[in-house]
């Protein structure tokens, strides 16, 4: 590393609160230039607070933020930008009605003050940024049109192409591939050769330790510990950030051994997205499935959900053939299914946690005349929040008073409430704490354990290794490989995807 990298970034004794709660209580914390660290900690721990004053969102009621050689009470977005602070936050903060050379090269635009585009200008910022990160995406095209790995890759170009000297990044690898991710290492190795101070924040242990240097572990607002990070072990991060014992270990419930079927997938085919899947589920069993973005896992969740079409094959649910052409349809037979994107496809945002968690079985809560009962949607939402320990003061508050883990908890038990047969879980912790985490998994087990089947589609290996009985490996569209219990390793699982 070049010895002109001596800049340090971060901030003293930061003291913030909103309407008499405190967010965060003397968090001092120092970044060098040329290092990766990781601010880890739970929903609610303080960490986007951080971030947002450190980025000039919000101003601390007291403390120091240092940038370099410079120190500031306070700072505005456009003040911390000028002293080289980018944040990618999880939304990605993108325009869907411009182009991607458009997103990318925006804030080149503004920094320069120029009134005028240029096309091949912007064009050339656009492909010079995205071959700094070492990804192929067709400049062109509008964001509204590309995935979310793809913006989130975008959003990275973007941010690395404005003399960023140092860079936020939350949540990073949400949306990426094995590869893609690969593809960002080597980008914040190249950062780092360049003197940039990169920031992490993400609840995936794994990827920190791989990655950072140094960490910062908040808890209800205060550090509650930090160093070099080969000092510390996966552990004692995870205990750090709930103060509890978080147990690692395997929670799969005990398979009953059964002569019927909660599932049946036969010969299964949509081309060219899958090809001759064929499994089956247990009652009680929790049936993994992982594979890369592109690989059909998605689409093959969504097939046995009504959601996507079947060329051909059969799905037999307890005996009986199925034509699951509609969700409803699959709903009737007993499937139910939470979709990867609760924000998006998971929740009504502008209503209550009750509403959403009697959204799909509002039927089940009529009273005579067919009118709903206030009483029996009351009552069945204080069951799921106490059940699902959901973390409210009152149901009628709007779900987006959640955090994330909580979020998740609404979406799962508005489907558990139907009692389903089989439930399909697509990514089922993802963006929650590890706290959360642990108890989501808690309550899959816990469904399980009473014979419901599950079939989990995540690319949490460690998550999967967890949780399921067995793992199913999808590439390109077919099932490269089966785990059993006994076979189930995490470097095995990872060396069959890559």
């Amino acid at each position: 590393m070049s010895t002109l990298l001596t800049a340090e970034y971060g901030v003293e004794n930061i003291v913030k609160s909103f309407g008499g709660a405190k967010a965060l209580s003397g968090v001092s914390l120092s970044v060098k230039s040329g290092e990766v660290h990781c601010i880890a900690g739970e929903n609610g721990s303080g960490k986007s607070t951080l971030i947002k004053i450190m980025s000039g969102v919000h101003a601390p009621d007291t403390g120091l933020i240092r940038l370099g050689d410079k120190s500031f009470t306070k700072l505005s977005p456009r003040e911390a930008v000028h002293e080289g602070v980018q944040v990618i936050f999880q939304d990605f903060s993108l325009l869907p009605n411009l182009s991607v050379a458009e997103n990318i090269a925006i804030p080149t635009y503004i920094s320069e003050n120029s009134r005028f585009f240029s096309k091949s200008k912007t064009k050339e910022i656009a492909a010079n940024a995205l071959d700094l990160i070492g990804v192929d995406i067709d400049i062109n095209a509008s964001v509204t049109d590309i995935s979310i790995a793809s913006k989130q890759l975008i959003a990275i170009a973007r941010a690395t192409n404005q003399g960023v000297k140092m860079l936020f990044m939350d949540e990073p690898t949400t949306a990426l591939t094995r590869k893609e991710i690969k593809h960002l290492f080597e980008v914040v190795e190249q950062l780092k050769e360049r003197g940039v101070a990169t920031i992490f924040v993400s609840h995936k242990i794994d990827e920190i330790q791989e990655i950072c240097n140094t960490i910062t572990i908040l808890r209800n607002g205060e550090v509650v510990a930090d160093g070099i990070m080969r000092d510390f072990k996966r552990d004692s991060i995870s205990e750090a950030m709930t103060g509890l014992n978080v147990s690692e270990t395997r929670i799969a419930p005990p398979l009953k051994k059964a002569s019927t079927k909660v599932i049946e997938v036969r010969n299964l085919i949509t081309k060219p997205t899958f090809l001759d899947i064929s499994f089956s589920i247990a009652p009680g069993e929790i049936l993994g499935i992982t594979g890369l973005l592109g690989s059909g896992r998605t689409e093959l969740a969504e097939a046995i959900f009504g959601q996507y079409p079947i060329d051909s094959g059969e799905v037999i649910v307890e005996g009986e053939s199925i034509r699951l052409n509609s969700s409803p349809a699959a709903l009737k037979a007993g499937i139910g299914y939470v979709p990867p994107d609760r924000l998006t496809q998971g929740l009504f945002l502008e209503q209550s946690i009750l509403r959403n968690l009697v959204a799909v079985g509002v039927d089940q809560y009529q009273s005579r005349g067919k009118r709903l009962s206030k009483k029996r949607l009351a009552e069945a939402g204080e069951k799921w929040i106490k059940d699902l320990r959901i973390k409210t003061k009152n149901s009628l508050n709007p779900v987006t008073s959640l955090s994330g883990g909580n979020q998740q908890r609404v979406v799962l038990a508005k489907w558990l409430a139907m009692n389903p047969k089989l439930m399909i879980l697509n990514g089922p912790t993802v963006g929650v704490d590890i706290g959360s985490k642990r108890e989501i998994l808690e309550i899959i087990r816990d469904r399980a354990q009473e014979g419901m089947g599950f079939l989990v589609v995540s690319d949490d290996i460690p998550e999967l290794i967890q949780i399921c009985h067995r793992v199913l490996v999808i590439k390109n569209g077919q099932i490269s490989k089966e785990f059993n219990e006994s076979e189930l390793d995490e470097e095995v699982l990872y060396k069959e995807l890559s």
